[in-house]
């Protein structure tokens, strides 16, 4: 069944109601540039969204989530009607609806092409109840990104891929899906023009995205959507770049949660550890130590689900504690907190027969039922046929809860890890849901089980702690799951092109809203990794905001960071690299929660106007907006090639800082301890030498290195790294300002209440052509050296340095909302007279 033609519109309170020939589509503008295109083919359109926190209207869920939501009032637009279309006008963009046959084309003020629909197929229900939406392509010039949780390159042109999340251990990197997660939404970019739309269908049921694998001879080539229920609810975004187009989709569906700054350092983990016979507790202690004694920096430990086992059956049984292992859980969480480690447990959603709490849980109604809904539904789970808690229900969110507490916030736990939650052992799609009294089928809630189950960490920790911020994480999710929890790539296969095409799968949940991402170090699934794979791992995982080594091996070993001696040193220096970014990292994920822009980026998100980034398959990428990394992810690699982009000069910094014209494919030299990084030619990128723990040490110094080919800023953010106060303007928010030329000028202009700690700072700048003639900070001239041990041993003072040709500054930080830092650079004599400027 085709929508072939248009018949009529009418207006509504919100937008327009069209009446075509066998379907009806609302048109709702949300803002300047986000349109709503709603067609149903039952013409009911309930509003019932878990995925949306900004409406334009009345929805099932407003009440349920009244402390995420907002309403606002659409945009006002021009319409212009004729006998062959209906034009839509806003301040950004051009929406035309054309008749017969029936499809929209988007463009903007200038009339150039955004996006548009295949004509006469552009919305059909198939004889299976399918709905399908198919658009036009270019695939010369058209990039697609996004898509969630996906394998293989960052550019999904050519693929087809399946959203129906499944517990995908040991999936294949390259090729494998579909994985956790369930993301429907993606971004199309014109590499001629740098133009970007976004594509959110907001419909949880099973889907099919086709972007250009499949080709008739009958239509233009062409991309489509399929999904298997529901509506075709489709938000386009239009940026036009796309960073804009993030932002828009976080704003629709919910801006990523404001992570802790522990939950950015280190996290060990294994199964082994709480598989022992008994007293785990002790062996994690000294493994604890183990790190502090190799120097190997740590916050977190993963406390896998081995603790909730039965003390006979060895089955887990969340909510259990097995006292053999874990004779004082109280005590183990004490220990470990004065240690300075988050203990982080395991949650499974599956209920086993015998578990110590059915009785509650049948007493409280809690599980999914079967399609009928006379019983509870029984599939596949760890240890035999299980039950699963419906966190749909009011019943099952409170129970949990409740347990929750009891059982582990009680006894000092901080975070909630949420595993296994694909609901991946309910086969039967037709299985009851309660859906909030509303009732459904897993058909088309089975994903939303995964993010009620993180809202329900929300509410509980909240409840516990209610001035820190919660730390939730979750293996699988819908759209909206950035607002909860910070995710992980699930069960990854230990293998060299794991660590290659993670950074993708990285990189593309970042443009899905998602940043709060990463991947198993060494890899979960298989063997122990070889000691040169781990190494490279380990120097890709220090970029990933989730910092996590985990496995599950199958030789009987556990990977651990000091497992191979003649890698040790490197992987220390790994370490202490991801904990001196720790202040630059912390200021992207601020920024992430502010606009949803990924901390890992790929290149064409900074650089739009040149075309070779879009299709960049060295698997490199942006950390923020100022350093290129080009991880060494191939075996025995004595040389890394990659692609510096044009529009910009590129700094090697392993090399001296060794100046590169962007534009161009290189090809650089590597050993075990390279990890390159090049420093963009305007750039700010800070360190710091101390903090080796995120949750106990204080920042007294930052370090700078900055880059002044063109005028540029970057906004440092930092906080208490725990606290909701934050949310009342406790934080120090600093724009640091480059203004480049003869003289350099450095503008730090801070707001916020917080007390920053920092109390020195060192600034290096790059000044390739010349040293400088003075340095002052605040008007106050700093001495220079022409030694540097002296400056070395001086609390202040400035040298040029001719092997990198960087200006050394050391100052102590001007206690003032603002100042100015100045390296003069202008002509002068030997004899330091100021040359005259001739005319």
């Amino acid at each position: 069944m085709l929508i072939k033609k248009y018949v009529s519109m009418e207006k509504t309170d919100n937008g327009y109601l069209i009446h075509a020939d066998t379907a009806d589509v609302m048109i709702v503008f949300m803002t300047e540039h986000i349109v709503r295109i709603r067609t149903s083919f039952d013409k009911t359109f309930r509003e019932s969204s878990y995925a949306l926190v900004t409406t334009a209207w009345e929805d099932d869920l407003d009440e349920l989530l009244s402390e995420e939501r907002k309403r606002i009032e659409p945009a006002l637009v021009e319409v212009e009607e004729t006998d062959k279309k209906i034009t839509f006008t806003t301040k950004e963009m051009v929406l035309t609806l054309r008749k017969d046959p029936f499809s929209f084309v988007l463009k903007d003020l200038q009339g150039n092409l955004i996006y548009k629909d295949l004509k006469e197929r552009a919305y059909e229900k198939d004889h299976l109840g399918r709905l399908f939406h198919y658009t036009c392509m270019d695939p010369q010039k058209d990039h697609f990104y996004g898509f969630g949780e996906k394998t293989g390159h960052l550019d999904k042109k050519g693929r087809r891929m399946r959203m129906s999340p499944k517990d995908a251990i040991g999936h294949d990197p390259e090729i494998g899906e579909p994985l956790y997660k369930h993301i429907p939404f993606y971004m199309r970019t014109d590499e001629n023009t740098g133009k970007t739309v976004g594509f959110f269908y907001n419909n949880a049921h099973d889907s099919v995205f086709d972007m250009g694998n499949e080709i008739s001879g009958y239509w233009e080539r062409y991309a489509y959507y399929q999904v298997d229920g529901g509506d075709l609810d489709l938000f386009l975004i239009y940026g036009p770049d796309a960073k804009r187009v993030v932002d828009g989709y976080t704003y629709l569906t919910g801006r990523p949660a404001l992570p802790t700054k522990q939950s950015l350092g280190y996290t060990a983990s294994t199964m082994y550890y709480a598989e022992l016979d008994e007293n785990c507790d002790e062996e994690i202690y000294q493994v604890i130590q183990k790190h502090f004694d190799e120097k190997i920096y740590i916050d977190n430990f993963w406390l896998a689900s081995g603790y909730s086992a039965g003390e006979e059956d060895k089955l887990r049984y969340i909510f259990n504690w097995n006292r053999k292992r874990f004779p004082d859980p109280e005590g183990f969480f004490q220990k470990m907190e004065e240690m300075g480690i988050n203990v982080i447990p395991n949650m499974k959603p599956g209920i086993l027969p015998k578990h110590p709490y059915m009785d509650t849980f049948v007493k409280n109604d809690v599980f999914v039922k079967t399609p009928y809904g006379q019983k509870d539904y029984e599939g596949r789970w760890w240890g035999g046929q299980g039950k699963f808690v419906d966190f749909t229900s009011e019943s099952g969110r409170n129970t949990w809860k409740e347990l929750l507490k009891k059982t582990l916030l009680a006894k000092g736990s901080k975070t909630v890890w949420n595993d296994n939650c694909e609901y991946d052992g309910i086969e039967d799609r037709k299985a009851i849901c309660d859906n909030n009294g509303k009732g459904g089928t897993m058909e088309d809630l089975k994903i939303i089980h995964s993010n009620m189950m993180a809202y329900v960490g929300k509410e509980a920790l909240n409840e516990m702690y209610p001035t820190e911020r919660p730390y939730i994480i979750n293996r699988a999710g819908y759209a909206g799951i950035q607002r909860y929890a910070q995710v992980w790539g699930g069960d990854n296969l230990t293998d060299w092109r794991t660590v290659k095409f993670n950074i993708a799968t990285i990189l593309g949940m970042g443009l899905s809203g998602v940043p709060n991402m990463g991947c198993d170090i060494g890899g979960f699934a298989g063997p122990a990794p070889e000691g040169e794979l781990l190494l490279r791992w380990i120097q890709s995982g220090v970029f990933q905001p989730r910092f996590c080594m985990n496995s599950a091996n199958s030789d009987n070993t556990v990977t651990q960071p000091w497992m191979y001696e003649e890698h040790l040193e490197h992987i220390r220096e790994a370490f202490a690299l991801r904990y001196r970014m720790m202040p630059y990292l912390y200021s992207l994920m601020r920024q992430a929660h502010e606009t949803g822009v990924p901390a890992m980026r790929p290149l064409f998100l900074e650089f739009p106007d040149d075309t070779l980034c879009y299709g960049d398959e060295h698997l490199t990428f942006m950390f923020g907006p100022s350093v290129l990394v080009a991880n060494v992810v191939e075996k025995d690699a004595k040389t890394r090639t990659l692609y510096l982009p044009k529009g910009s000069l590129w700094y090697d910094m392993n090399d001296k800082h060794k100046c590169y014209e962007g534009g161009q494919s290189i090809t650089i030299s590597v050993d075990f301890g390279t990890i390159p990084m090049f420093l963009r030619g305007d750039a700010v990128f800070m360190t710091t030498e101390d903090v080796h723990q995120a949750s106990t040490d204080v920042m007294k110094s930052l370090d700078f290195i900055i880059s002044a080919e063109k005028g540029t800023s970057f906004l440092y953010y930092d906080d208490d790294g725990h606290s909701k106060d934050y949310e009342y303007g406790v934080y120090k928010r600093t724009w640091i300002s480059v203004t480049p030329g003869e003289k350099i000028t450095l503008s730090f202009d801070s707001e916020g209440t917080y007390e920053d700690p920092v109390e020195r700072m060192t600034l290096r700048v790059m000044s390739k052509d010349k040293g400088a003639l003075y340095v002052s900070v605040d008007d106050e001239q700093l001495p220079r050296f022409l030694v540097k041990d002296n400056l070395d041993e001086a609390n202040k003072g400035w040298y040029y340095d001719l092997s990198t040709r960087m200006v050394l500054i050391k100052t102590e930080r001007p206690h003032k909302e603002k100042f100015d830092i100045i390296i003069s650079r202008e002509k002068f004599d030997l004899i330091g007279m100021e040359q005259e400027e001739e005319f």
